[in-house]
């Protein structure tokens, strides 16, 4: 069994590009209504994008799955959800769309990885070269970015109702690499291959997960000092903001308290 010692994955500060795992979920989760409305419009995207690769059935698409939690993690109507896996599968509309990946340097020599869905590829490109151009970012040499980032499976359990034992050995028994302790709860890691048997068994135990996706996570952050996090934490926010972008991932370490 995997001691907690022996992570799989080196230290990543508390305060990750204003990505936090545990402040992600409650940023997400309580979403003022200025933004549900732009957050319902990209998980519908990807619902629709995920049922048009995959199928319609969730326990035969992974992408689809991921995609449904985050909606229900969001409180999305479920008829919203069903329009979108309609509009996938053919049977309500078109969904024409394509995912790309852009590795950026943002500014203080910030890596940041944007993950996005889109229907015009190049008028895309230009929104993001300009954005960047504007607030110190750059778009990266193929592969300059990726290497600072490993693929994992992220499963996020809340302490309410949990037995940290029994966790553990469900997770690491069905194939988890590492297994966290933390304040607020508990962080599960797994090859991207083993994420989908991981969750599964979880579920079926009737263990919730407050997140479960396969994502980045950085090998090496960058501290950043006050001064230096308000510039790269405006990129991200403007990035987050475009309508294409579906998923952002950055190596930067805010210091405690900057970012909200």
């Amino acid at each position: 069994m995997l001691s907690l010692a022996e992570s799989a994955v080196p230290h990543i500060g508390k305060f990750m590009a204003g990505h936090s795992k545990w402040a992600k979920v409650k940023n997400f989760k309580g979403a003022i209504d200025a933004k549900r409305g732009k957050i319902f419009a990209k998980l519908s995207k990807e619902i629709s994008i995920a049922a048009k690769i995959g199928g319609g059935d969730p326990n035969m698409n992974p992408r689809l799955r991921m995609a449904l939690l985050k909606s229900r993690g969001a409180n999305m109507p479920h008829d919203n959800i069903e329009r979108a896996i309609k509009r996938g599968t053919g049977e309500s509309g078109a969904v024409n769309y394509e995912d790309l990946t852009y590795e950026v340097y943002g500014p203080h020599g910030v890596a940041i990885l944007v993950e996005l869905s889109t229907d015009n590829r190049n008028r895309t490109a230009a929104e993001i070269r300009s954005l960047l151009t504007k607030n110190g970012g750059a778009i990266a040499t193929a592969g300059s970015v990726t290497r600072l980032f490993q693929r994992r499976g992220q499963l996020i359990v809340s302490r309410e109702g949990v037995n940290e034992d029994q966790l553990m050995e469900v997770a690491l028994e069905a194939g988890a690499e590492d297994f966290k302790a933390e304040s607020e709860g508990f962080e599960i890691l797994t090859d991207p291959a083993h994420f989908e048997p991981v969750h599964k068994q979880l579920e079926t135990k009737g263990i919730k997960c407050a997140a479960a996706e396969v994502t980045w996570l950085p090998t090496l952050t960058v501290p950043l000092e006050p001064a230096a996090a308000s510039s790269v934490q405006k990129l991200i926010d403007l990035l987050e903001d475009h309508d294409d972008v579906k998923e952002l991932y950055s190596n930067a370490e805010f210091p405690e308290g900057v970012t909200a």
